[in-house]
């Protein structure tokens, strides 16, 4: 622990070593002073941010102080950037979430789905890895394998499945972390980054993407996704046929134990469905945070939640996390200095339109197997918004192409939470996974392109910018 900490405490001064050496060297020609001190706090976050030797949050509030005490921005616009309407949706999506975790809501929701796919040991796994999907499109990822995570442990040690040997037990709970991460990027609230990099859009373009443009532009690849996650995990994991009498009667037993709906659970429900039909129908003319902020609102009215219920559920970190990722963009921006990482990207460098797309999904995958998707949308979207430009290339499909493949990561557990969450459980190792998570990563950056090349252009979204 304690060398733990002392690296933690090397990388720090490295990162603010790095800082001050960027600041004070000559300044590079066609760049300002307040952009290369920007270029100097985008080095020092990236390194903060991959190696995690501080926390997201306390890495995002270090930005928001530094950049109007180095002068990069003045300080009520980089404070006024930390209010960002993203921020406030995450917030919304965060508290619904809460409001169907305490409620029980989305345990009864897992549970009667599940029961539908109790036949059989395959459609157990095709059940689980289902009903994470569906759950995610509705709940961060996260929360859907927080959520699942004991019932699947219950399933596996009511079949006596042995950790580390039972190749049925890896593939329960590697169905509940793929199905989580596949769901996850179906819309905004499956994961925070999803919003996080619409907030770089509108902040950087004025453009934006509405809840139903996202969902009907990547469900495509969810569905793909789902039907090869199936695949390869039988195919890597086979087992022998077995009785999963006593799975299916747990399930039974957990859904007698909750009992009918609850009024709180009708409550919560009305809330959930009429913010999703108003984020699908309404969310251009009204916004998706204003939506999300008013929904929780409602949460309180209605007495289903206490201010602190949302204190034990809802990530503040992530939030802060945020707040500081959209400042930085913006002054790397605003300052050229993402202008100038791209002029000398062009030098030396000759890609397509496509090609870049391509170069960039792939880098945003390999990437985020080892750091937080969210620190890379921050990372890579803003340099990737200059280099677009000179492209003429769609800043939509920039968003796009850093999102969901960052959210798309299946081999190791701190690619994404719902990676770490089923690696807890000690049913497989590392190793167990490489080979199939490693296909799966090829599989959904192929998948990606292919559905960009031959279904946006059929509703509407092209690559280069009209």
């Amino acid at each position: 622990m304690k060398n733990h900490a002392r690296a933690n405490h090397v990388i720090i001064i490295i990162s603010v070593l790095v800082f001050g050496i960027i600041c004070f060297l000559p300044n590079p020609v066609n760049l300002s002073i307040s952009g290369q001190r920007a270029l100097g706090l985008f080095v020092m976050a990236i390194i903060l941010w991959a190696t995690n030797a501080l926390p997201l949050s306390v890495t995002g509030l270090l930005i928001i102080a530094l950049i109007p005490l180095t002068g990069i921005l003045e300080a009520s616009k980089a404070f006024a950037l930390f209010g960002n309407r993203a921020v406030f949706f995450i917030l919304g999506a965060f508290i619904l979430a809460a409001a169907m975790m305490k409620s029980g809501l989305s345990h009864r929701i897992s549970l009667l789905m599940l029961s539908k796919f109790n036949r059989s040991a395959r459609t157990l796994i095709i059940g689980i890895i289902i009903t994470c999907t569906l759950m995610a499109f509705i709940m961060p990822e996260h929360a859907v394998a927080a959520i699942m995570f004991p019932v699947v442990m219950i399933i596996a040690r009511k079949l006596g499945l042995k950790p580390q040997q039972s190749k049925y037990g890896m593939i329960l709970f590697l169905s509940m972390a793929w199905g989580s991460i596949i769901g996850g990027v179906a819309t905004f609230l499956g994961g925070a980054r999803n919003p996080l990099a619409i907030a770089f859009l509108k902040e950087n373009t004025g453009l934006t993407i509405g809840f139903f443009e996202w969902f009907i532009s990547i469900f495509p690849v969810v569905v793909i996704l789902l039907i090869f996650a199936i695949i390869i995990l039988f195919t890597f994991f086979k087992f022998e046929s077995m009785d999963i009498s006593s799975a299916t009667q747990t399930i039974r037993d957990e859904l007698d134990k909750i009992g009918k709906f609850k009024k709180i659970e009708k409550k919560v429900a009305f809330i959930v469905v009429v913010t999703v039909l108003c984020w699908v129908f309404i969310s251009k003319e009204v916004g998706i945070a204003v939506i999300a902020l008013l929904s929780t609102c409602l949460l309180f009215i209605f007495n289903v939640l206490k201010w602190e219920d949302v204190e034990d559920y809802v990530n503040w970190g992530v939030i802060l996390m945020y707040g500081g990722a959209i400042s930085l963009g913006a002054a790397l921006v605003e300052t050229g200095a993402a202008e100038w990482i791209t002029s000398l990207f062009l030098h030396k460098t000759f890609l397509t339109p496509f090609l870049f797309i391509a170069a960039i999904a792939l880098v945003s995958k390999i990437i985020t197997e080892g750091i937080s998707n969210s620190a890379t949308v921050a990372i890579l979207l803003p340099i990737a918004f200059a280099i677009g430009t000179k492209y003429n290339i769609n800043p939509k499909v920039l968003v796009y192409a850093i999102a969901i493949p960052s959210g798309l990561t299946f081999m190791l557990p701190i690619g994404t939470p719902p990676n770490a969450i089923a690696y807890s459980s000690g049913y497989y190792l590392i190793k167990d996974v490489l080979k199939p998570g490693l296909i799966m990563n090829i599989v959904a950056w192929v998948m990606f392109l292919l559905v960009g090349s031959l279904y946006w252009p059929l509703i509407g979204i092209s690559l280069i910018q009209k």
